[in-house]
């Protein structure tokens, strides 16, 4: 994957942990020899992430109740949506200070379904619970297109924006390669190298890096996903 000068560990600072992967082998749920865990297996609430061929998805979940939101239109005052994003998270040690990075996949893009991709930071996922902070993109090059920062307070549902932009230039296309960094308390998403989205928040000092997508894309979630990731950390 070609690099991209995004800010992230200054020089001399050891690494604590890295990883990366370009997902090549077939797996139901994402586990690449127990790195991962997962949004159904383990945080019960949400759905899981699979690979098929070099590319890694949220698996296929009925839409029960779909994402409504005063941000994307909807005429409702509070956020409503099932929200049990497919979700993997790295298991052990990691640094407080992450950049995690992926090459994007997107076909067949179009307004009806948001396809998001997403990139974890300081999460952790127990039975019911996964906070933590999520910078994430919506598979759309037009006026639908969005980017935005999320801190997800623990249960289903539960999360609050820290930073949303909409437009097409905030949508992504096939092959872009997004990144996510938190570096002490500061949180930012880029698209090709360019900052897109910043916020800062002190909710959660520490917690693992991971992957997912949006809920609801139903038959389509084989049109959008990572065929890479990576990720390093460091402390202070």
């Amino acid at each position: 994957m070609e690099p991209h000068s995004v800010p992230g560990r200054p020089e001399g600072a050891p690494v604590v942990r890295s990883y990366g992967t370009s997902f090549t082998a077939d797996e139901d749920p994402l586990s690449e020899g127990g790195l991962w865990i997962n949004g159904r297996n383990e945080g019960v609430d949400w759905a899981n992430i699979l690979t098929r061929g070099g590319l890694a998805q949220g698996e296929m979940i009925p839409l029960v109740v779909r994402e409504r939101r005063a941000e994307q239109g909807d005429e409702i005052d509070i956020p409503v949506g099932d929200y049990n994003d497919p979700t993997a998270i790295l298991k052990g040690a990691w640094g407080r200070n992450q950049h995690a990075r992926a090459r994007v996949f997107t076909r067949n893009q179009n307004a009806k379904y948001y396809h998001e991709v997403e990139l974890r930071l300081r999460s952790t996922l127990v039975p019911h619970a996964i906070p933590g902070y999520e910078v994430f993109f919506r598979c759309l090059k037009a006026d639908g297109g969005y980017a935005e920062i999320v801190k997800w307070l623990g249960p289903l549902g539960g999360w609050q924006s820290l930073c949303r932009k909409d437009g097409p230039e905030f949508g992504v296309k096939d092959g872009d390669i997004i990144d996510a960094t938190i570096i002490g308390n500061e949180i930012k998403g880029y698209i090709n190298g360019e900052e897109v989205t910043s916020a800062t928040d002190d909710s959660y000092p520490e917690g693992n890096p991971g992957i997912g997508f949006n809920y609801g894309a139903e038959e389509t979630y084989v049109d959008h996903g990572f065929t890479h990731y990576e990720v390093e950390t460091w402390n202070d």
